[in-house]
């Protein structure tokens, strides 16, 4: 987002001290022989300023008003204090106050270059401060103030207006309820209802302060920028307009058409079109209801990449009634740049990754998200676990369709394992697997390649009646509610049964099982505290009850109650019990 034209009016007003301090240039015009002798110049007393001097009038009268003396001029009205004219249609002349009450068409001129006009003005030759009032403008070569009213302090070189100012330049237009300039310090300040419009963008917030000097501009308050490329919100910040970078903190947000990035604090340069974010930082796509947070990330806008990490930054993807979350150590998200739609939109995840997705859980060291076509590759290591079945190979891909799992791709040294009632491990290994789902739910698994199988018979789920061990090129496995129901024999079968008696520790593992039940991750350890939604809890407030209030209350009764004797407490014998025989296994087929 262009944001150097935002605050380019406020550049245009930074000529105003140096022109304010410029020698006048402005003639004095001679006042009229007919008019009244002026008052003999003495030198003011200290910490008062010059005497207004009278330079022009149409018409003079003098004298003494209420027990004021007063001068009414009339008709092409002029003063001078120093490097200040004054110039209206009549005026006001306070002789013993040194100061000036002008009427219609009033002009105030410093050094020739600023101009301050209005209705009506009052000129304080001592305390050197004017006040403008009614249809008040002011003008220096760059710029145009209008205003209903404006305090300008020539002693301490600040102006400023409480009742609403419009200031434009060729470019640019700037609106607020108040407005103040000190030239000592070189700062501008605009207050309630700040509107800045400039060709690029336009910015809303409550209070806006520039520096002449440093170049920067501060935030306090909401602020809302809109622009042709997105729209920025922050509560406080700054803005350097010379190295064009912004340092935008308290809820910090970019929002373009595909997103929406936020943070704590935002530190944005323009020019390399990079930014760093800490703090609650998070990254959420439009389109495909996909959210990032992490507690620190990295944006270059020119690659479309953002990067995540610190305190295991987390992926949520809501798809219909199903959501999947991924956490990570870090989390790199490509998009198109700007000007380019044929870039793929692609997540990347590494390492330690750790995946939930309602029955499904999985970890693995690296992981590829192709959102465009909805495909996870998982690589080194991965392990998936659905209900009670695991799946295991060298990579997995997985594919989803309408926003469920459709299939599993297992590459390499595919090994599946699924625990029965009796905790018996039934394994099956081979050179690759394709898994298929229905509504989520495993129904099938085919193993092509040097297929090999361990599945326990058992009896009514109680009883263990023996083992099938199988050898084929290929083979297939069905499962009912995600549970393995047969195992079909393919292409050149080998199948023996060993009944229970006859296994052996060798025969119950084929080479590289490995039940990696512990690192199963659970939905909280995959949410972490991105995506903590667990209630608050509340401290518990302790109350004096009913009884407690009125035995505090009560006064002594006068009779004596009776308190009842105590039984004699029941001695407690522990009852022997047998433990209970374990139920007969009955075989399954």
């Amino acid at each position: 987002m262009t944001l150097f034209r935002v605050f380019f009016l406020l550049l245009l007003l930074s000529p105003l001290l140096g022109q304010a301090q410029r020698p006048g240039a402005q003639p004095v015009v001679p006042v009229p022989a007919d008019a009244a002798p002026r008052p003999p110049a003495t030198v003011p007393p200290k910490g008062k300023g010059s005497p207004i001097k009278l330079l022009t009038a149409g018409e003079l009268v003098g004298g003494d008003f209420a027990g004021v003396k007063i001068r009414k001029l009339l008709g092409n009205v002029s003063f001078q204090q120093d490097d200040v004219f004054l110039y209206c249609d009549s005026a006001y002349q306070y002789l013993d106050r040194n100061q000036v009450e002008a009427f219609s068409n009033v002009r105030v001129l410093q050094s020739d270059t600023m101009t301050i006009t209005g209705d009506k003005g009052f000129y304080d030759g001592d305390k050197r401060t004017a006040r403008m009032v009614g249809n008040v403008v002011m003008r220096d070569p760059r710029m145009t103030l209008t205003t209903p009213s404006l305090d300008y302090d020539l002693n301490r070189k600040t102006a400023s207006y409480t009742e609403t100012g419009h200031l434009t330049d060729p470019q640019n237009t700037l609106d607020s309820q108040q407005g103040y300039y000190d030239t000592n310090s070189k700062v501008f300040v605009f207050k309630r209802n700040v509107h800045l419009v400039t060709p690029d963008s336009e910015l809303n917030n409550d209070t806006l302060r520039y520096n002449t000097v440093s170049k920067i501009a501060y935030f306090n308050g909401p602020t809302r920028i809109k622009g042709k490329s997105g729209n920025l919100y922050a509560e406080g910040g700054t803005y350097n307009t010379r190295t064009r970078v912004s340092n935008f903190r308290q809820n910090a947000k970019i929002d373009t058409p595909n997103y929406l990035l936020g943070g704590d604090r935002l530190v944005y340069d323009e020019t390399r079109q990079y930014g760093v974010a800490n703090g609650h930082v998070s990254l959420i796509s439009k389109k495909d209801n996909l959210t990032l947070r992490g507690d620190a990330g990295k944006y270059w806008r020119g690659l479309g990449r953002t990067k995540l990490y610190g305190g295991r930054p987390v992926v949520r993807n809501i798809s219909g009634n199903d959501t999947l979350y991924m956490a990570a150590d870090t989390l790199i998200s490509m998009e198109a740049r700007p000007g380019q739609t044929t870039t793929r939109t692609v997540l990347y995840a590494y390492p330690r990754v750790q995946i939930f997705r309602g029955m499904m859980q999985g970890v693995c060291d690296s992981l590829t998200y192709d959102r465009q076509d909805s495909i996870i590759y998982m690589n080194r290591n991965p392990v998936l676990w659905q209900a009670k079945n695991q799946l295991s190979a060298d990579s997995i891909q997985i594919r989803s369709k309408r926003g469920k799992i459709d299939e599993m791709r297992l590459q390499a040294n595919a090994f599946a394992v699924d625990q029965d009632t009796l905790l018996n491990f039934n394994q099956t290994k081979g050179r690759n697997m394709m898994a298929y789902f229905r509504d989520n739910k495993l129904r099938r698994v085919d193993v092509l390649g040097n297929a090999e199988s361990i599945f326990y018979a058992l009896d009514n789920d109680t009883a263990t009646t023996g083992m099938n061990r199988m050898l084929s090129a290929n083979m297939r496995l069905l499962f009912v509610e995600s549970k393995l129901n047969k195992i079909s024999v393919l292409t050149n079968p080998e199948a023996k049964f060993i009944p229970p008696h006859e296994l052996k520790p060798d025969d119950e593992r084929l080479k590289g099982f490995q039940w990696r039940a512990k690192e199963r991750p659970t939905r909280r350890q995959v949410l972490g505290k991105q995506f903590d939604d667990r209630p608050k809890k509340r401290k518990a407030v302790r109350k004096a009850t009913k009884a407690t209030t009125k035995s505090k209350t009560a006064k002594p009764s006068s009779k004596p109650r009776a308190v009842p004797a105590k039984a004699p407490a029941k001695k407690i014998v522990p009852k022997a019990t047998a433990p209970k025989p374990a139920a007969a296994p009955a075989p399954r087929r």
